[in-house]
């Protein structure tokens, strides 16, 4: 990343603030930021997380969005004009999503509930079902929609983008994301040609 042992401790804990416009139809929980994120300020930084490439797969966004010097303002606003929000279910940062506790899993439920009652998406896509499940108590759920609602939003589980959750592809991840964003109304792209 780039940075020293004194400034990778310092971003540890340290939170980002959610990427949400003023019409968000698709709200994506991530668990945690990571480090760079924090550092850079922007949701999904680090080089190597699939995240933008599977919104552009699924059609979301029309570009892969490089989010690892920050955001720009052109991809902020790209993002917001689609109605597509991020949030974190922890604020605190970690190197690793494993290292938070299931009470910060469980407090982060609680705390995403009421922004989700705010700001109203029609859509919330949790990103990873090992989370949720401690997160919400939910030990049998699977990925896909659900029955449960959360904060009056339909509820989605899809997989983590991250490259430790190795079996899934920018194609499996971008087929999930995508079946969130039609559910939230989302107009989505054609799916690029060259990726099929």
């Amino acid at each position: 990343m780039g940075y020293s042992a004194e400034e990778i401790a310092a971003l540890y804990g340290r939170t980002l603030p959610d990427t949400v416009g003023p019409m968000v139809k698709l709200l994506f929980v991530g668990i945690n930021p990571g480090l760079h994120t924090v550092a850079v300020q922007a949701p999904f930084a680090l080089r190597g997380n699939r995240f933008y490439p599977a919104l552009y797969r699924a059609g979301i966004t029309d570009r892969v969005i490089d989010a690892s010097a920050g955001l720009s303002d052109d991809d902020r606003r790209h993002l917001y004009d689609r109605g597509v929000g991020i949030t974190s279910l922890v604020a605190a940062a970690t190197r690793r999503a494993d290292e938070l506790t299931t009470e910060q899993l469980r407090e982060g439920a609680v705390l995403l509930e009421a922004r989700v009652a705010e700001l109203q998406p029609r859509v919330v896509a949790m990103l990873g079902v090992t989370a949720y499940r401690v997160a919400f108590d939910r030990r049998k759920t699977a990925v896909g929609p659900q029955h449960d609602t959360l904060g009056g939003a339909r509820l989605w589980v899809v997989p983590n983008p991250s490259g430790l959750n190795a079996h899934e592809t920018a194609a499996s991840l971008g087929a999930a994301y995508r079946e969130a964003a039609v559910a939230a109304g989302v107009e989505v792209y054609d799916v690029p040609a060259m990726l099929g």
